[in-house]
């Protein structure tokens, strides 16, 4: 059988179950283009940019049940152009196929337009790449990537597809059928006994939870529950337990976490970590104090002892090895009576948060606690929830709930800004019937903002909160301390209804309390109707998030003695002289 390229590689994909590509279409992926047009299955989404077609496909990964995201993009610019969308894929953990055109084979000419080594580009930011050198590789190829991209951690694959394969019509051989790989072997039982007896010896066990434990929800609220336990979430791992449950104590337990989720876990002298590989952001730049009785479950072996050492890990499938480790706990007696006192103190001390922020004086612009407040009466549990990188993330981590159903986007370890115009599109392709709204920072909207007529043109109705206060304000506020300045975080007038109107975008106006919920449910109003809203948030920045001030001070204790009396000496002094 004599095939093109661009023809195998549809083809492919379809069997894959592939729903939608990302890219734009050039002279190296015409073909490929031509033949997605062809396909009944696959619909491919013209972008404004490649940086926003790797976004997402992010986001569509994140959002999606059954699919992950896919770049058909051209070699070189097309690829570096999405490397941010590639790169935080890869250290978030997010299964994405990378299919490049590459520069023609069959020709011995240099200099060819788009030459570059793209596998030596793409090797700190994939899982693997690989340059199809005949017609007969390319299906092997691209299945063999995509069980490299889901499979483990999961993450991004290149596969780069000569611009002369594509065209040409070359020996295809027998065409392989796509056989999905067997699910996950459960963990040993060795392994589940010694968790079990650690769990069970101590006086208090402390969850943390990440993304890895989105699956395992059902099971961790069993776990915790048996075991009266505090749970707390990474960033990313927000959606993966109730934030509604009475155990449920916040994002982060260090220093840097709220005092529901420290004062929480202060007597903890057990950990079950799941999912969570204890990153910067999440232990407050390594500020947090972890138990030596730790059992660490996940799915890549490599973050075991990596930042906190641990008694029992176990590597596996979260949900399996919950569903195992939760059985064994239920055939070793009966769960822990309530804990009333504990439960009592996370609810206390989140009422006490939410007041101060409530009674904060805002000075007629938006109190984020309110606005938060007006968003959770408003939107459904199962709402998809998209975030970007900057303030506005860790004031929805500290005060929006992600409730049982709900789903949580945000970029973490990458933390490229302008992640969440294009993620929240690719989210919403992969959930048509949920609302989906983004929560984003001026800053880091100016950066993808564009990409709104994208969802402008396929009637997408997604509500953009942005939290407008012209400033990059996480690093503004950061500043404040060491330099009595902002040095170069301060941004240019941006007229965001004249951005809904240059993208086909709704506006809405939100400049004050006063506007809140009305604002919210014009916004709703319109996206139902399968338009994508720009909302101005007029937002109240004053007030520091536990997680900026908590941080901040971690950081800052780890500086050397003399680098922190120089730090703080200059400090004094620019803030005396001005």
């Amino acid at each position: 059988m004599k095939r093109t390229a661009a023809w195998l590689a549809v083809h492919a994909l379809e069997q894959l179950g592939i729903r939608f590509t990302f890219g734009i279409p050039g002279v190296h992926n015409t073909e490929l283009y031509d033949e997605l047009d062809r396909s009944r299955r696959i619909d491919p989404v013209l972008v404004t940019h490649e940086g926003g077609a790797a976004f997402m496909a992010d986001g569509l990964s994140r959002a999606s049940d059954d699919t992950i995201g896919v770049l058909a993009i051209v070699p070189a610019a097309g690829f570096t152009h999405a490397a941010s969308g590639i790169g935080e894929a890869f250290l978030d953990g997010i299964p994405m196929l990378v299919v490049s055109g590459g520069v023609r084979s069959d020709t011995p000419h240099r200099f060819k337009l788009h030459e570059i080594d793209q596998l030596a580009l793409a090797k700190p930011l994939t899982k693997a790449a690989f340059r199809v050198a005949r017609h007969a590789d390319v299906v092997p190829t691209l299945f063999e990537a995509y069980r490299i991209a889901t499979s483990g951690l999961p993450g991004p694959v290149l596969v780069e597809l000569p611009v002369d394969l594509q065209l040409f019509p070359g020996d295809a051989g027998e065409l392989p059928q796509w056989v999905a790989p067997a699910p996950p072997s459960g963990p040993g039982p060795d392994d589940v006994r010694r968790a079990a007896d650690l769990l069970l010896a101590a006086k208090r066990v402390g969850l943390f939870v990440g993304w890895g434990a989105r699956k395992a929800t059902d099971e961790l609220t069993a776990i915790a529950e048996f075991l009266q336990a505090p749970v707390a979430t990474t960033l990313q791992g927000l959606a993966s337990f109730p934030g509604d449950h009475p155990l449920h104590a916040g994002f982060g337990f260090s220093s840097s976490a709220v005092p529901a989720a420290r004062n929480a876990f202060r007597d903890c002298d057990a950990m079950l970590a799941v999912g969570a590989r204890f990153a910067e952001i999440p232990t407050g730049s390594f500020g947090a104090v972890v138990p030596d009785a730790l059992v660490h479950v996940d799915i890549d072996p490599t973050v075991f002892d990596a930042n906190y050492p641990s008694r029992v890990n176990i590597a596996g499938d979260a949900r399996a090895v919950m569903a195992a480790l939760l059985a064994e706990l239920r055939a070793r007696g009966a769960p822990h009576p309530a804990d009333v006192a504990l439960r009592e103190g996370i609810a206390r001390d989140k009422r006490a948060w939410r007041n101060a922020w409530l009674a904060h004086d805002s000075k007629g612009r938006v109190n984020p606690a309110r606005f938060f407040d007006a968003l959770r009466r408003q939107m459904p549990d199962d709402a998809v929830t998209v975030l970007d990188d900057g303030n506005h993330t860790f004031l929805t981590a500290e005060l929006f709930e992600i409730r049982r159903g709900g789903r949580l986007l945000t970029p973490t370890d990458f933390n490229a800004m302008g992640y969440a115009v294009p993620a929240a599109i690719g989210a919403k392709l992969a959930q048509p019937d949920r609302e989906v709204f983004a929560i984003v920072g001026d800053g880091c909207f100016m950066m993808t903002c564009m990409e709104i007529v994208t969802a402008a043109a396929r009637g997408l109705g997604v509500v953009y909160f942005v939290f407008h206060d012209g400033e990059l304000s996480q690093i503004a506020q950061a500043q404040q301390m060491p330099y009595n300045r902002k040095s170069c975080s301060v941004l240019g007038a941006l007229n965001l209804e004249g951005v809904a109107l240059a993208t086909g975008a709704a506006f809405v106006d939100m400049p004050g309390e006063d506007r809140v919920a009305a604002a919210i449910a014009e916004a709703r109003d319109v996206a139902r109707q399968g338009r994508p809203v720009i909302v101005d948030v007029g937002i109240d920045y004053s007030k520091p998030t536990a997680f900026t001030s908590g941080t901040a001070r971690s950081t800052f204790r780890r500086f050397p003695l003399s680098q922190r009396l120089r730090f703080a000496s200059r400090a004094l002094l620019r803030k005396l002289g001005g």
